[in-house]
């Protein structure tokens, strides 16, 4: 069971984590907690400057996925043209089907949430809760968007940017 996982993440290599985004594996390592010895994907999350440790068998298991493929990027920022599909449930009901999105780790779900919440500088402001669910998912949509197409985080921001915009015109 471990060894197909170990051939699916390999060390130097970017992967989703579903609640921290895109982080690139360190290393395997051999590891004792509470008597076992575990093996662990050490993965690095540069921005948040935090290690996570994984054990290996359970990589797939919690939802830890390789990037996405260019193509799913491609549907993720059409995803961001379409309009805005806003329910008219409670903000607090919302606010936790925005959350679980955000930490599904999917590409499309994270687009639909960045697609729901972007508001251009003629409609009303946000609320401070709204502006912070916007922002993490269009960090973990700019991140995985960077990472896939291979440009740092800044060019991606502004291919991101240039769809959002692009759709309000």
């Amino acid at each position: 069971m471990t060894k197909s996982k170990k051939a699916e993440f390999r060390p130097d290599e970017f992967v989703v984590y579903p609640a921290h985004g895109v982080g690139r594996i360190i290393s395997i390592e051999e590891q004792e907690i509470a008597g076992l010895t575990l093996e662990l994907f050490v993965i690095s999350f540069e921005k948040d400057k935090m290690t996570l440790r994984v054990p290996t068998h359970k990589a797939t298991e919690i939802g830890m996925r390789q990037l996405s493929s260019p193509d799913v990027v491609t549907k993720a920022l059409d995803t961001l043209k379409g309009r805005a599909k806003v329910k008219r449930a409670m903000w607090s009901r919302r606010a936790q089907e925005y959350e679980q999105k955000i930490n599904s780790g999917d590409l499309l779900s994270i687009a639909e949430v960045v697609r729901d919440l972007h508001r251009t500088d003629d409609q009303r402001e946000q609320s401070y809760s709204e502006r912070q669910l916007y922002e993490a998912a269009l960090e973990r949509l700019t991140r995985e968007v960077a990472a896939v197409s291979g440009v740092d985080e800044a060019g991606a921001a502004k291919t991101v940017d240039e769809v959002l915009v692009s759709r309000a015109a």
